[in-house]
C-alpha cells in the first residue's frame, strides 16, 4: 500500500464547456476509442469479465486502504471486500460506497460512516503517453465524488505534486452533468490545477447511462474527451511557465471517494448504496509513426498533376483545401494516420458540418476523430470519405490553381484520382 497522499480538490480554474447534441456523441459509449495519429496498439486492459461476487484481478488492480482522509478531508474507509469492489457477473467492475462500518473503522474523524474502494496499478502496470480509456456508470447524490485518474510513479521518491496528475474523469455529487479533466503539478496543483469541464446537454446525468472517458497524452499534449468528443488539450504553454512533470510513467488509480473538501458531504437526500461501474479500462501505447501505421508524409497529388493544398498555409479551422501547383511547402505535406485521418500543419482533411451531401466542401479543422475526417485510399486511387460514402473531388473538374476540393459521388474521373503518400 502507497503511503496517504494527496488526490483532488476542488479546481478552480475550471472552465465548464457545455457540448451541444449536434455534436453527434453516442452516449451508450463505444468500443472504438477516439482517433489519433499517435496512438497504437493495446498495450492493457481490464473487461471485468469476472464471475459475479469475485474480487478484482490481483494481476491487474491492487487497493489502497485506509480513513485517514487522504488529503481531502474524506469520510470513506477504503476497504478490500467485496462489499465494495466486485465483479457484477455482467462484463462489469462494480465499487460499491455504502453508508455503513461494518468493522468499527476509525477514520480521521472518529469512528468511520462510510466505506467505499479505490483501485490502482502502482504494483502492477505503469506506462508513459498513450490513450487511458474507461467506460463507466457514476453514481449520483450529494457528497459522492468518483474518480478516473493517474499519478507518477516518483511519487514515492519525489511527493507530490512535482510526481504529477492527471484526472482523467472526475464529477463531484452536486453537479451530476459535468465531469472534469485536469493537470496537477508543482506550481500549479489543489485548486490551481489546470483543467476544464464537460457538461452533458439537455439536463442529462452521468448516472444515467454509461459513458466513455479518455485521455490521449503525448509528449507536450494531453487532450480529454468524453464519448469521442475532444472538450480540452492542454500543454506546457498552459501552464504559466511552471514544469510539465507528465514525461515519465503514470499509474491508473480508479476510487469513489464520499465527501471531502471539494464535494462537501452526504446529505438527506443522499442514497446509499452508490455504485461506479465500469465496463472496461483500457490503455494503448503511444506511437511516433502515426498510430502503428507508416504514417507516410508528403505531398497528395491530383488532377492535371497539382497538389492537395491549405490555402494560404493558414491553420485556421474552416481554411479551405484546393489545388495548387506542387511547391514542397509544409501545406501540401499530408501524412497517412493509421486512424484514417489525413492530416497537415497539426489539423484534419475534414468535410464541412459532417455533411455526406454531394458539393460538401472540405477543410482544415481540429482533428476530432469524426467520421467527417475519415478516408480510405483504394487501389483506383480514390480517396474515400466512409461516413458520406463519397470520393474527395476537383470542383468542377477544374484543375486551376485555387480549385476548391469538396466530396462527391465516385464517378471514377480524373478529377477523383489521387496518388497519396506511401
Amino acid at each position: 500500500m502507497l503511503t496517504p497522499y494527496p488526490r483532488r480538490r476542488r479546481v478552480l480554474a475550471v472552465a465548464a464547456a457545455v457540448l451541444v447534441a449536434a455534436t453527434g456523441y453516442s452516449v451508450a459509449g463505444s468500443a472504438t476509442p477516439p482517433a489519433s495519429a499517435a496512438i497504437g496498439q493495446l498495450t492493457w486492459s481490464d473487461e471485468f469479465n469476472g464471475a459475479a461476487g469475485t474480487p478484482p484481478n490481483s494481476s491487474r488492480w491492487r487497493y489502497d486502504i485506509g480513513g485517514g482522509g487522504w488529503g481531502n478531508n474524506e469520510l470513506e474507509y477504503y476497504t478490500n471486500s467485496t462489499s465494495n469492489a466486485a465483479h457484477d457477473g455482467a462484463g462489469n467492475l462494480v465499487i460499491t460506497a455504502r453508508r455503513e462500518n461494518p468493522a468499527g473503522y476509525s477514520c480521521w474523524y472518529g469512528p468511520c460512516q462510510y466505506t467505499s474502494a479505490r483501485l490502482l496499478t502502482a504494483a502492477t502496470f505503469t506506462q508513459t503517453y498513450g490513450r487511458f480509456e474507461a467506460r463507466m456508470k457514476l453514481p449520483r447524490g450529494q457528497g459522492l465524488w468518483p474518480a478516473f485518474w493517474m499519478l507518477g510513479n516518483n511519487i514515492g521518491s519525489v511527493g507530490w505534486p512535482t510526481s504529477g496528475e492527471i484526472d482523467i474523469m472526475e464529477n463531484v455529487g452536486f453537479e451530476p452533468s459535468t465531469v472534469h479533466g485536469t493537470l496537477h503539478g508543482p506550481g500549479y496543483s489543489g485548486g490551481g490545477g489546470v483543467g476544464a469541464g464537460y457538461t452533458l446537454p439537455g439536463g442529462q446525468a452521468f448516472a444515467d447511462a454509461f459513458h466513455t472517458f479518455t485521455v490521449d497524452w503525448e509528449p507536450n499534449a494531453i487532450t480529454w474527451y468524453v464519448d469521442g468528443i475532444q472538450y480540452s488539450r492542454k500543454t506546457p504553454a498552459d501552464i504559466g511557465g511552471n514544469r510539465w512533470v507528465f514525461d515519465h510513467p503514470f499509474f491508473i488509480i480508479m476510487n469513489v471517494a464520499v465527501g471531502g473538501n471539494w464535494p462537501g458531504s452526504p446529505n438527506a437526500s443522499t442514497v446509499f448504496p452508490q455504485t461506479l461501474t465500469v465496463d472496461y479500462v483500457r490503455v494503448y501505447a503511444y506511437t511516433s509513426d502515426g498510430g502503428g501505421g507508416t504514417g507516410a508524409t508528403g505531398p497528395i497529388t491530383g488532377f492535371g498533376g497539382k497538389c492537395v493544398d491549405v490555402a494560404g498555409a493558414n491553420t485556421a479551422n474552416g481554411t479551405q483545401v484546393q489545388l495548387w501547383d506542387c511547391n514542397g511547402t509544409a501545406a501540401q505535406r499530408w501524412t497517412m494516420a493509421a486512424d484514417g485521418s489525413i492530416r497537415a500543419l497539426g489539423k484534419c482533411l475534414d468535410v464541412s458540418g459532417g455533411s455526406t451531401a454531394n458539393g460538401a466542401r472540405v477543410q482544415l479543422w481540429d482533428c476530432n476523430g469524426t467520421g467527417a475526417q475519415r478516408w480510405q485510399a483504394t487501389a483506383a486511387r480514390d480517396l474515400v470519405n466512409p461516413q458520406a460514402n463519397k470520393c474527395l473531388d476537383a470542383t468542377n473538374v477544374s484543375s486551376a490553381n485555387g480549385t476548391p476540393l469538396q466530396i462527391w459521388q465516385c464517378t471514377g474521373g480524373a478529377n477523383q484520382k489521387w496518388t497519396v503518400p506511401g
